[in-house]
């Protein structure tokens, strides 16, 4: 497979978007886990984008692989194409994890409609103390795979930058 865009090797152009998209992603459900109302409203678009990044970086991987193979070796690139594939768990983590706080706002969504067509109200949800319970174990879950998949992220992206731009460039302008 050709993995070119416009004559740029694609892992180049896609790997901004795993860069950017990832953060976000965790931000986005550690707001959701902790936030009901923010839950009620983004677990949908936060399901679609965590379904959405680990395509898109699985794809950014076999990119780079077929970017190594067209290039001079090196250690740099060694390096950062080993570290590669290690965002994949995360990236799954992400997806889960997005999956368990969509289930929690479907289960809160369900029994705030039971409770209200029952005219019982909060007898009919789930308790505070389980909804508080249920989304502290999601707001921890949610920080730390944020912050692993971040961590994860950049030390891969800290090689590859090393490996495009280590020794490539002078500390004085060249222009005189």
């Amino acid at each position: 497979m050709d993995y070119t865009f416009a004559g740029l090797p694609l892992h180049v152009l896609l790997v901004h978007a795993v860069v950017v998209l990832t953060p976000l992603l965790g931000l986005l459900l550690v707001v959701i886990a902790a936030w009901p109302a923010a839950r009620r409203v983004l677990w949908l678009p936060a399901v679609i984008g965590a379904a959405l990044l680990l395509p898109l970086g699985l794809v950014t991987i076999e990119a780079g692989k077929w970017l190594e193979a067209r290039v001079p070796p090196a250690p740099l690139i060694e390096v950062h194409t080993a570290q590669g594939e290690d965002i994949v768990p995360w990236l799954v983590a992400l997806l889960v994890l997005a999956v368990l706080v969509g289930a929690w706002a479907l289960v809160e969504r369900s029994a705030l409609r039971r409770g209200a067509a029952a005219g019982a109200g909060a007898e009919r949800t789930p308790s505070r103390g389980i909804r508080i319970a249920v989304g502290s174990v999601l707001t921890v879950a949610a920080l730390a795979v944020a912050a692993g998949s971040t961590w994860t992220l950049v030390q891969i992206a800290e090689a590859g930058s090393r490996a495009v731009w280590e020794g490539s460039f002078s500390d004085e302008p060249l222009d005189g």
